[in-house]
């Protein structure tokens, strides 16, 4: 662990995984509300942020889950069921705690008290509700025979320091049944030598209870690593006897009065149990963790690295063909920097799976909000993607799932008139397909209608009336600002300000977006996105004296510009590709390069959203490893160019934004087509 870590930043990041962990929980629950092993991740998750709270400072953090734990608590005893109206109770009181931990001088504490109140209300009225089936008699610990266990264990000097208080931990082994303690002075010094924020005490009990073995450990689950800890059974005849004797042996040696009052001098107060931070629990058959947190920053920094080395390999290479005697170091050097990339990659890379468990919560509110019945189906969890990627997707997909539920979906009376089933479904799905990675978001709906796309595009001024365009064209229209087919505006939907979000952040991760429907069943929106966003295969190519790298997902084929294309009026650029028309842009012209442009150009057709456009170019170098680095502030809005990369010469080229000169082509295909006659 770094030394200089914020305790506070490290208390979020393990309260995000748990938090994340008990909405999980809560939502499986209310799928399986007999679930007795979700009830116990749930309140385990809850007891965590609990006691880690308390040692971080977080004091109403600790103080109100303590409060949502004892509530939840009568659902773990079998008092309460979890139904719907609890777990939505429950879900908004795990929002509250994430507002304060991760935004405390924000939170209003009103909204705390309220969600109790709710709570209260619930269980108030538990004897009006149907009865919850209790969990099996061996679950249960109002049903376990009485077990007796001696506990021995004393804690490191520095355990207080930490934040934790034994007294308060005792207090919680009293609340688990008949605990008798006796406290052990063997180990305080004299005075002069005692420092005052030491512990020195040790402590011996005998604990009757009806809880499994496993409780006591829980009291002890935030300082097993401050601490020495021994339990062991003991019959429960034999008992009694045992704690008086420990209890009027201790009494002459320490001559300390009443031992087992001063121990229980602090009040009852377990939500105080603070506990050291990232410990782990060191009990017979524990299994090391083989996973370690990595600082994305550090993983970032190693990445420029490789592309450093990557780029010092590339003209190392250079330098090999022009004759000089490297070519095996060259080699060498080129395998080593395909195994780093690779590796360092993979470090890189999470399952997808990690975001698709958010939207979860996302469907099961749109739900309730649209008064629709809506089920999410996922597949290709496993699927990898680079961590950059995930987080950027996350905005993107909500509002694709957000449209899916309000525009796509039926509600359930329409459904089952049309011979559907009354619920909705959305599926998310993902997989790799070559050098890219594709997440599907589709429906079971209503599907695109193209007539109602085209009046309001026209009506918007976003076309022509009567301009001719493809379907598949008319659905890409979803995506422009401020589209919106709803007749009324919402909470929810009507003011278009989602997909044209979702189309320029994808564009922005140099990634596509492809549309398949049919009207009455459905619509499948898939997102087509490289790997990376740090290292790509890019096709180089020359344009006059300058040079330009293409990604290479894009690139369909190359193909000779004829003579006859290249003398043809500049007003119709336009290509026959085995009887489909398609118009290239004289890159020369667009990028105001000075000369004529050279005999036999070459056009590299490129393709996205199953359009395609050709780029008319000097010469194509060939395929190159391209490092990204990101435009400067002053560049960053330059049109056209999505990065650059550093050759191996030393010498810089432009990465061409692929989306963006399709635009430009589709701009000008549509002023030949609306203009001349002969595509009328």
């Amino acid at each position: 662990m770094n030394e200089n870590a914020d305790p506070a930043e490290i208390f979020r990041q393990e309260s995000a995984e748990l938090l994340e962990q008990l909405e999980q929980a809560l939502l499986d629950l209310e799928q399986s509300p007999g679930d007795h092993d979700l009830v116990n991740t749930a309140f385990r998750a809850l007891h965590t942020i609990k006691g880690s709270g308390a040692m971080f400072g977080f004091e109403q953090v600790a103080a109100f889950t303590h409060e949502f734990e004892s509530a939840f608590d009568r659902v773990r005893k079998g008092e309460a069921a979890p139904d719907h109206e609890l777990i939505a109770i429950a879900l908004n009181a795990k929002d509250f705690i994430r507002s304060q931990i991760e935004r405390p001088e924000e939170t209003d504490a009103v909204i705390g008290v309220c969600i109790l109140a709710d709570l209260r209300k619930l269980f108030a009225n538990a004897d009006a509700r149907a009865p919850f089936e209790a969990p099996p008699a061996s679950e249960t610990a109002r049903s376990r025979a009485p077990a007796t266990w001696r506990l021995s264990f004393r804690f490191n000097k520095d355990v207080l320091v930490n934040g934790s208080n034994p007294l308060l931990l005792l207090d919680e082994l009293r609340g688990l049944g008949d605990c008798r303690v006796t406290v052990h002075c063997d180990r305080v010094p004299p005075l002069a030598e005692m420092e005052p924020d030491a512990c020195y005490l040790e402590w011996e009990a005998v604990l009757t209870m009806t809880h499994p073995r496993s409780a006591i450990d829980d009291v002890f689950m935030f300082v097993a690593d401050d601490m020495e800890l021994k339990v062991e059974a003991v019959d429960a005849v034999d008992a009694v006897d045992v704690a008086a004797a420990e209890a009027s042996a201790a009494a002459p040696e320490t001559g300390a009065p009443a031992p087992q009052a001063a121990a229980s001098a602090a009040p009852a107060h377990p939500d105080r149990a603070g506990a050291a931070a990232e410990t782990s629990t060191k009990r017979a058959g524990s299994v090391e963790s083989s996973t370690i947190r990595v600082p994305a920053e550090r993983l970032d920094e190693m990445m420029d690295r490789v592309g450093e080395l990557v780029i010092a390999q590339a003209r190392l290479t250079q330098l090999a063909s022009a004759g000089g005697g490297t070519k095996g170091v060259a080699e060498e050097i080129e395998r080593l920097t395909s195994a780093l990339r690779d590796a360092m990659m993979g470090i890189r890379m999470v399952p997808i799976g990690s975001l698709f468990g958010r939207f979860r919560r996302l469907v099961h509110d749109l739900s309730r909000d649209l008064g629709k019945e809506i089920d999410l189906t996922t597949a290709g969890e496993e699927t990898e993607l680079d961590k950059t990627m995930i987080e950027r997707l996350a905005d993107p997909l909500v509002h694709v799932i957000r449209n899916s539920a309000d525009h796509g979906l039926e509600d359930s009376k329409t459904r089952v008139a049309a011979g559907k089933p009354p619920a909705g479904r959305i599926s998310l799905m993902a997989r790799h397909a070559g050098a890219e990675v594709l997440i599907g978001v589709s429906d079971d709906g209503r599907g695109l209608d193209a007539k109602r796309i085209r009046a309001k595009a026209e009506e918007s001024g976003l076309i022509a009336a009567g301009a001719v365009l493809s379907d598949a064209e008319l659905h890409q229209l979803i995506f422009q600002p401020g589209f919106s087919t709803a007749k009324e505006v919402s909470a929810l939907s009507g003011r278009g300000v989602g997909l044209d979000v979702v189309k320029r952040t994808i564009e922005s991760m140099r990634g596509s977006i492809d549309i398949a429907t049919q009207l009455g069943q459905g619509t499948e929106i898939t997102l087509r996105l490289p790997l990376t966003l740090a290292i790509i295969e890019g096709l180089l190519v020359r344009v006059a004296d300058a040079r330009y790298a293409i990604p290479l997902t894009a690139v369909e084929e190359c193909v000779e510009l004829s003579e006859a294309d290249a003398t043809r009026s500049r007003g119709r650029s336009f290509l026959n590709i085995r009887g489909e028309l398609v118009p290239f842009l004289r890159l020369r012209e667009l990028f105001d390069e000075p000369g004529e442009p050279e005999s036999h150009q070459k056009v590299v057709i490129v393709a996205a959203a199953d359009t395609r456009v050709g780029l008319v170019v000097d010469q194509i170098i060939g395929s190159h490893q391209t490092v990204i680095k990101s435009l400067s502030k002053l560049h960053a809005d330059v049109p056209s160019f999505s990065g650059a990369t550093i050759l191996g010469d030393g010498a810089v080229a432009l990465i061409l934004d692929v989306p963006h000169l399709i635009a430009l082509g589709q701009a000008r295909e549509a002023r030949i087509k609306s203009s001349t006659p002969e595509f009328a």
